[in-house]
């Protein structure tokens, strides 16, 4: 079985058994061995900012020196990225091994495809014995996959409104959900969260007498400056100031991300008495391998890809924008999934648009050109609908000139299909 077709099987097979609990999961890995028992590191979860989390972890950790293995999800172009050990993506003949191995659980516990991924992953890390695991929560949190992995820190990025049919309508369950993953006495560190969602989280850490250490008040970041070059931002936590730290990730929020990622990784430094060194912090902070999140993707003209998939992403991404590019329109390339808030998503979008390109992406849960056109249209904003992603980027770099600039984004899918035609055109 090679990729295409693995990766035809898993979808076609298992894609539909998605049902958030943790029963299955539990009978799948117990009947595995137990994999995820011999982990320890990082469980993240949060509505934004938790992938740059992860991947700035496994950034930090590689500098220090810690074997280390990165679970994300979902994936940009290839399945493979969703494991990476040491800061490399697996060969999918390593991961079809490991499916091929227990497929005959897979099937007796009618696992879903995030279920299958998930015990992959602890599959594999537990076989690498690695020192420091960085898990991605894929859905929530209570009752996702993930949530049978016991790290030795927690970490809630953002609380906003996503997934609204499955979390909740409203900030104080989601943040309920998400606080699903807090476990018994073990820290946990907060991003920037509105105080009632935070409340809710507060609450659940005392009940489990988790330590939590909270942005802004345990922990501190203030931006220098922000770029297309990428952040520079000052950091305070206990004893620990470190000025002046400039990172490859772009966005005043990404500071904050960083910061978590930071606090998280100083908490693990103490419990496993590991030297934190400033100097290794700087240098793994200007490599940090996550793309699609801010990232400048070319210039003449220049391309951002962000995959803001949100309202509460988008706003990050037009501050971020209007901070660089002051009283400057831009180009958008946008394809938004149809069961996400496109209506103000779009109208975010359009506060900053000279001209959306927008296009259906591949996903099965996009949006159509043809309705997206139609909400951009409410905010008399130039807009042209494409028959794909390709197409409308294509044109769009056409008609923004050598001289301009162009964002892309809207979903992860969309950031997918654009890095594919940009290498393949590299």
């Amino acid at each position: 079985m090679q990729y295409q077709e693995f990766l035809d099987h898993i979808y076609q097979r298992y894609s539909g058994n998605v049902k958030l609990e943790l029963d299955r999961m539990e009978h799948l890995l117990k009947d595995m061995g137990s994999p995820q028992r011999s982990l320890r590191g990082f469980h993240v979860a949060g509505t934004n900012g938790k992938g740059s989390v992860c991947a700035s972890l496994e950034a930090l950790s590689l500098a220090h020196g810690c074997r280390t293995g990165l679970n994300t999800s979902p994936h940009l172009i290839n399945y493979t990225e969703r494991f990476r050990i040491d800061g490399k993506q697996q060969d999918i003949e390593v991961i079809l091994d490991i499916f091929n191995e227990y497929e005959e659980l897979f099937n007796k516990w009618d696992a879903s495809f995030f279920e299958i991924t998930t015990a992959i992953a602890f599959v594999l890390f537990a076989r690498n014995h690695l020192d420091v695991s960085v898990v991605e929560v894929g859905l929530g949190g209570r009752l996702d996959a993930t949530n049978l992995f016991i790290p030795d820190v927690t970490v809630i990025t953002t609380i906003g409104l996503d997934h609204v049919k499955t979390l909740g309508n409203n900030l104080q369950i989601i943040a309920h959900e998400k606080a699903g993953i807090i476990k018994s006495h073990i820290p946990l560190v907060l991003g920037n969260i509105e105080e009632a969602p935070q409340s809710v989280i507060l609450e659940k850490a005392m009940a489990k007498a988790a330590p939590v250490f909270l942005f802004g008040k345990d922990w501190k970041v203030e931006v220098v400056s922000d770029d297309t070059a990428g952040i520079c931002f000052d950091y305070r936590f206990q004893d620990i100031f470190i000025p002046n730290i400039k990172a490859n990730l772009m966005g005043e929020h990404q500071a904050e991300n960083l910061g978590v990622a930071i606090t998280a990784f100083i908490l693990y430094c103490q419990k496993h008495k590991i030297h934190f060194d400033e100097l290794k912090v700087r240098k793994a902070l200007q490599s940090i391998n996550w793309a699609g999140r801010m990232q400048v993707l070319r210039h003449d003209p220049t391309v951002i890809v962000d995959g803001a998939h949100n309202v509460h992403g988008v706003r990050a991404l037009i501050a971020t924008l209007d901070k660089v590019y002051p009283e400057q329109s831009l180009n958008f390339v946008i394809s938004i999934l149809a069961d996400k808030d496109y209506s103000e998503m779009i109208r975010l979008f359009c506060q900053k648009a000279n001209k959306i390109f927008v296009a259906q992406n591949k996903s099965d849960r996009a949006a159509s050109a043809e309705d997206q056109l139609r909400e951009i249209s409410k905010h008399k904003v130039s807009a042209q609908a494409y028959t794909s992603v390709a197409e409308a980027y294509q044109n769009a770099l056409a008609e923004t000139g050598r001289e301009g600039v162009l964002v892309a984004g809207g979903s992860l899918y969309t950031v997918g299909e654009i890095i594919s035609v940009h290498n393949a055109d590299a």
